[in-house]
C-alpha cells in the first residue's frame, strides 16, 4: 500500500521572513552608522577643528598682549628719557595686530562661548586702547610723569586682566576639546557595540535560516528516498505483473491456439486422405498449409512474448535460440560470443537479462541504422557480463520511445542488483554492458527455490 504524505508547510514563507528581517536589520544598522558617522564628522569639524584654530588665534592674541606688556615696561624703564609719545607707532602696530587677531578669533570661536564673554573681551580691549590714547595725549601735553603713572597703575593691570581672560579662554578651549574627544570616543564605543550586536543578529539570522534549510532539505530528501523506494517497488510489481501476463498469454497462445491449429491441420490431413476428389484434396492441402503457417506464427509470437525455453533450458540456450531468430527476422548480422565457465542462472534473474538483451537489439533495429551487432556473454568468476554493441547512430534519438526502453532496462538491472552502463565505442554507436554479480545470481537462486 502506498504511503501517503501530509502536505508539508512550505519553507518559502519562513525564508522570506528571515530575509526580510535580515534586510531590515541591515538597513537599520546602516542608517544608525550613517547618523553616527555624520555626527562624528560634524563634531570634529564644528568643535575639534574650530577649537584648534581658535586656540591658535588666542595664542596669537596672547603673544600680542605679551608684546604690549613688554612695550609698556620699555616705556617705564626708558633710560634715555624718550617721551611716551615716541612709542605710539610701536603700540599702533601692536593694536592693529591685536584687532586682526580678535577679528579672526571671533570668526572661528566655538558656539559654546557666551555673549558675556565676547562682550567682556571686546569692551576690555576697547577700554585698554582708550586708556592708552589718553596716556599719549598726556605725553603730548608734556605731562610725562602722569602718563607714566597711568601706565604703571592702570594699563599694566588692564593688560594683565586681558591676558588672564585670554588664558581662561584657552583653558576653556582645552576643556571643550577634551569633552569633544570623550564624545568621539563614546561614539566609537557605541558604533563598535552596535557592530557586534549587528554581527550577532546577522549570524543568528544566518544560523536560523540554515537550520530551516537543512530541516527542509532533510525532509525533502527523506520524502524523495521514500518515493524512490515506492517507485522501485511499483516498478518491480509492474515488471512482475508484465512478465506474468506475458507468460500467461504466451502459454495460452502456445497451448490453446497451438493445439487448435494442430488439431485443425490433423483433421485436414485425414479429410484429404479419405476424399477421392483430387481438386478438393488440393484445396484441403492449401488450407492445411495456411493453418500450419498460422501455427508457426503463433508459436513465434508466443516465444517473443515469453520464451518457454527460458523456463526449461535456461538463459544460455534461450539466447542461442533467440539471436539467430532476430538475425533472420531483422536482417542484422549478429556475432555471438560466449566465454568462461558456464554456471546456472535462475529464471528470476535470467528473464531480466533476456529482456535487456531483447530491448538492446530492438534499439539496434529501430534506431541505430546499423546492419551488424555484437553480443557477448561472459561467465566470469565473480559476475555474469552481457554486452550488446553496434556501430550505428548512438543513443541520440528524436522521440521518447527509446528513452522509455532505456528506463525499463535500468529498472530491470536494479531489480537484480546489476550494473547497467551505456557507452560509446571508439567506432561510434552504442555499447550496452550489463554486469550481474554472482552474489545477486545466488540470491535470485535462493529466492527461486523458496517459491512453492
Amino acid at each position: 500500500m502506498a504511503q501517503s504524505f501530509p502536505s508539508p508547510r512550505s519553507a518559502t514563507a519562513g525564508l522570506l521572513v528571515g530575509l526580510a528581517i535580515t534586510l531590515a536589520v541591515v538597513v537599520a544598522y546602516s542608517w544608525y552608522v550613517t547618523r553616527q558617522i555624520s555626527g562624528l564628522r560634524d563634531l570634529q569639524t564644528s568643535i575639534t577643528e574650530r577649537n584648534r584654530m581658535d586656540s591658535l588665534q588666542l595664542l596669537r592674541i596672547q603673544n600680542t598682549l605679551n608684546s604690549i606688556a613688554l612695550g609698556m615696561r620699555d616705556v617705564l624703564d626708558n633710560t634715555e628719557h624718550y617721551p611716551v609719545r615716541a612709542f605710539q607707532g610701536q603700540f599702533q602696530r601692536l593694536r592693529t595686530d591685536l584687532e586682526d587677531g580678535m577679528r579672526r578669533e571671533q570668526a572661528v570661536s566655538v558656539a559654546t562661548r557666551s555673549a558675556e564673554q565676547r562682550q567682556y573681551l571686546e569692551s576690555s580691549v576697547a577700554q585698554f586702547w582708550e586708556a592708552l590714547d589718553r596716556v599719549f595725549d598726556l605725553s603730548r601735553t608734556g605731562k610725562e610723569a602722569e602718563a607714566r603713572l597711568q601706565i604703571s597703575q592702570s594699563l599694566q593691570a588692564r593688560e594683565a586682566a586681558l591676558s588672564i581672560a585670554v588664558a581662561r579662554l584657552l583653558v576653556e578651549n582645552n576643556e571643550s576639546e577634551k569633552q569633544a574627544s570623550l564624545r568621539v570616543n563614546d561614539i566609537y564605543r557605541r558604533v563598535e557595540r552596535q557592530a557586534y550586536t549587528f554581527l550577532i543578529a546577522a549570524l543568528a539570522a544566518i544560523v536560523l535560516t540554515s537550520v530551516l534549510l537543512i530541516r527542509s532539505n532533510r525532509e525533502l530528501f527523506r520524502r524523495l528516498a521514500t518515493l524512490s523506494e515506492q517507485r522501485s517497488d511499483l516498478a518491480q510489481k509492474l515488471i512482475s505483473t508484465q512478465e506474468s501476463t506475458l507468460s500467461y498469454v504466451s502459454r495460452e497462445l502456445h497451448d490453446e491456439f497451438g493445439q487448435i491449429l494442430t488439431a485443425l491441420g490433423a483433421m485436414l490431413t485425414r479429410a484429404a486422405k479419405r476424399n477421392p476428389d483430387a481438386e478438393l484434396n488440393e484445396s484441403l492441402r492449401e488450407i492445411r498449409d495456411v493453418a500450419q503457417s498460422a501455427l508457426n506464427k503463433v508459436r513465434t509470437f508466443s516465444q517473443a512474448l515469453h520464451p518457454v525455453m527460458l523456463d526449461e533450458a535456461g538463459l544460455e540456450q534461450s539466447l542461442d535460440w533467440y539471436l539467430p531468430t532476430v538475425e533472420r527476422q531483422t536482417g542484422i548480422a549478429i556475432s555471438y560470443e560466449k566465454s568462461g565457465t558456464i554456471f546456472e542462472v535462475p529464471r528470476s534473474a535470467g528473464v531480466h537479462i533476456y529482456r535487456v538483451v531483447q530491448e538492446a537489439l530492438n534499439n539496434v533495429k529501430r534506431h541505430s541504422g546499423a546492419q551488424r551487432a555484437w553480443v557477448r556473454l561472459r561467465f566470469l568468476a565473480d559476475a555474469l557480463e552481457v554486452e550488446i554493441e553496434d556501430h550505428g547512430r548512438g543513443l541520440a534519438t528524436s522521440n521518447g520511445t527509446r528513452g522509455i526502453g532505456l528506463v525499463g532496462m535500468r529498472e530491470r538491472a536494479q531489480l537484480i542488483g546489476a550494473e547497467l552502463r551505456f557507452t560509446q565505442p571508439a567506432e561510434g554507436g552504442t555499447l550496452v554492458r550489463l554486469r550481474v554479480p554472482r552474489t545477486a545470481v545466488a540470491e535470485a537462486q535462493v529466492q527461486q527455490e523458496q517459491v512453492p
